[in-house]
């Protein structure tokens, strides 16, 4: 398949997962070699609830990827908030190894209090916080945020920019209630469940809200581009899903 009618992509949502670090990189670059991808935004996962030990190697990890592919790799740094050591682990990924932004997955809500100084220092350091939420019937996980908590931090830290990740999983219900606040955006990676869950999250909350994310390499990165070839949009409106948002939201892009 060629990817066509785009000058570039940039990927803000990909992960390197513990315990196959390098099966992961070596997926990642392959695949931006071989379609026209300019930078892919990398985070360390592993198990829910990580140790500090756990998160220091996911981080670690992240910035050799970094140091590995420099023109193509940006680092977001993996925390979780329930751990005492994550602010000092926060600004060492920022300011000691530049990385580009905050990932919170499934340790903790994101509007627990203990992600208030995490907020506050990515505010304060004017870099994204990337959020995965998802909304599900079935399957739940205990600490696995939706669209009611990303609305609740962005009330309550209205400078703050909060990527919320999948498009919440069931975006026909999540996307309303994060529609009211315009410091949230949403990615679309890993959204492989219903056709127009795309086209549904333009026209609600406008093509300036909306990042191109494929989720590699646990998703394949032509899902992603699928979605955005299978709806009509203007080239303008093309090149801010795929390329602006993500240069304007995210810095080093």
């Amino acid at each position: 398949m060629v990817i066509k009618d785009t000058p570039l992509l940039i990927d803000c949502h990909a992960h390197i997962w513990d315990g196959r670090f390098e099966e992961d990189k070596q997926e990642i670059v392959a695949a931006c070699r071989r379609y026209p991808i300019e930078r892919v935004c990398v985070s360390g996962l592993g198990v829910y609830q990580p140790d500090q030990e756990e998160i220091e190697r996911l981080n670690l990890e992240t910035f050799r990827f970094m140091k590995e592919e420099p023109d193509l790799i940006r680092g977001f740094c993996t925390l979780n908030p329930t751990l005492a050591g994550s602010l000092t682990e926060l600004r060492t990924c920022i300011e000691d190894r530049a990385m580009s932004g905050l990932k919170l997955w499934v340790a903790t809500f994101c509007d627990d209090p203990l992600v208030n100084p995490l907020v506050e220092y990515c505010i304060r350091q004017d870099i994204p916080v990337l959020l995965h939420a998802w909304h599900k019937a079935i399957g739940q996980l205990p600490f696995e945020t939706r669209a009611v908590h990303i609305a609740s931090l962005a009330q309550r830290y209205p400078e703050a920019r909060l990527i919320m990740a999948h498009l919440s999983g069931n975006c026909q219900h999540e996307l309303k209630i994060i529609q009211p606040f315009d410091n949230v955006v949403t990615d679309f990676s890993g959204t492989i469940f219903r056709n127009g869950d795309l086209a549904y999250a333009i026209r609600l909350l406008g093509p300036e809200r909306v990042l191109f994310g494929s989720d590699m390499p646990g998703a394949n990165l032509l899902v992603s581009w699928g979605q955005v070839e299978d709806i009509d949009l203007s080239s303008q409106d093309k090149s801010l899903i795929c390329w602006g948002n993500a240069r304007r939201i995210i810095p080093g892009l």
